[in-house]
């Protein structure tokens, strides 16, 4: 008996140690960014200014990472899984990914990876890559523990691609609504912000790409809001175009009525509502003819009406100078990601 007491203590200081060691590297190790950095460009011809009066065609996706298409669930919406099953699903739904992007002025994708465990080391940023881009880590991890078997390295954040000449990027860093230590293996959310010129004008497009909070109990998703709404008006006050877009992780006005949730102890999303727009004559556009995210809590199933949530928490907020023509989602089947991308033209007044 006593040399079964002496084993099992000798396991459990193992066990202490290694665990204090782990969290001690990943302490060590956090990814800590500024509150405001400038981000290098990748240039391949793109050409020259944007033009008011001209329509542009702009696409906000979260492409989750080309690991969350049709096949797929999540542990952390009820499922089972952390990554893809396979490398080839990985780059079958890049494949996609990258054909459904192609023909936009202006691209903003969320959850991109540039160097995973989950997608198998693949330079998703690079991949994806045309006209000018920029990429802004919100999740750089040297080691996600969690689930079992762990996610591993992560290395992912929003993409942004234009047609047109980007002037200047910037990431800004958004409140972590998380303490120590969960906050060491999560996400640092961000706004990245890119401008381009107009021709004729001394202003710029503001063009901003977000990803807001998603598993917090819904302070970090109201702190965010608050800064986006202030950086916009900010923005808007000095005679600049504004356009925001990405996943809100908070479902659009007036979306509840057409996707109910009935999966509240799974995700509990919160909502957006007028307060979020910095001011009058400021707008949402979203589109609730299709859904623009579901629920990971399984394998997508569109003939389970029972168990297949659908939300529309991905869209775009546009400054009172931006006219609005059309804003749509895109209804592809949840194929190659668990969001659907929204298509948005617009022009500038």
């Amino acid at each position: 008996m006593k040399k079964f007491l002496k084993a099992l203590l000798i396991v459990i200081l193992v066990l202490v140690i290694a665990v204090a060691g782990l969290l001690g590297w990943l302490t060590a190790t956090e990814f800590r960014p500024g509150p405001v950095e400038t981000l290098s460009l990748r240039t391949d011809d793109a050409s020259g200014a944007l033009e008011t009066g001209r329509a542009m065609e702009i696409l906000s996706w979260n492409v989750g990472y080309a690991g969350l298409g049709a096949e797929s669930d999540f542990f952390m919406d009820g499922g089972k899984n952390s990554r893809s099953a396979d490398k080839t699903t990985v780059e079958r739904y890049l494949q996609g990914i990258e054909k459904t992007i192609q023909g936009y002025d202006l691209v903003l994708l969320q959850e991109v990876d540039t160097d995973s465990s989950r997608s198998y080391g693949i330079d998703q940023a690079a991949a994806l890559q045309s006209g000018d881009s920029v990429h802004a880590l919100n999740y750089s991890c040297p080691f996600v523990p969690i689930p079992l078997p762990p996610i591993g390295k992560v290395n992912s954040g929003l993409l942004t691609i234009s047609q047109a000449d980007i002037s200047e990027a910037s990431r800004i860093s958004l409140p972590c609504p998380f303490s120590w230590p969960l906050r060491i293996a999560n996400l640092k959310r961000c706004l990245l912000v890119s401008r381009i010129g107009v021709e004729g004008t001394d202003r710029e497009l503001v063009l901003v790409n977000l990803h807001l909070e998603a598993y917090d109990d819904g302070e970090g998703k109201l702190a965010q809001t608050q800064q986006l709404r202030a950086f916009l008006q900010e923005e808007y006050e000095k005679g600049n175009w504004v356009i925001a877009g990405g996943d809100f992780n908070q479902v659009f006005p007036g979306s509840l009525e057409v996707y109910p949730n009935t999966h509240p102890e799974l995700w509990a999303v919160g909502a957006l509502d007028e307060s979020a727009l910095p001011g009058q004559d400021w707008q949402f556009a979203c589109d609730s003819a299709h859904p623009s995210c579901r629920l990971l809590n399984q394998p997508y199933d569109p003939a389970d009406m029972v168990n297949t949530q659908y939300y529309v928490i991905d869209g775009f907020i546009i400054s009172p100078n931006v006219h609005l023509s059309l804003v749509e989602t895109l209804d592809l089947g949840f194929e190659n990601s668990d969001h659907n991308p929204v298509h948005l033209m617009v022009t500038l007044e």
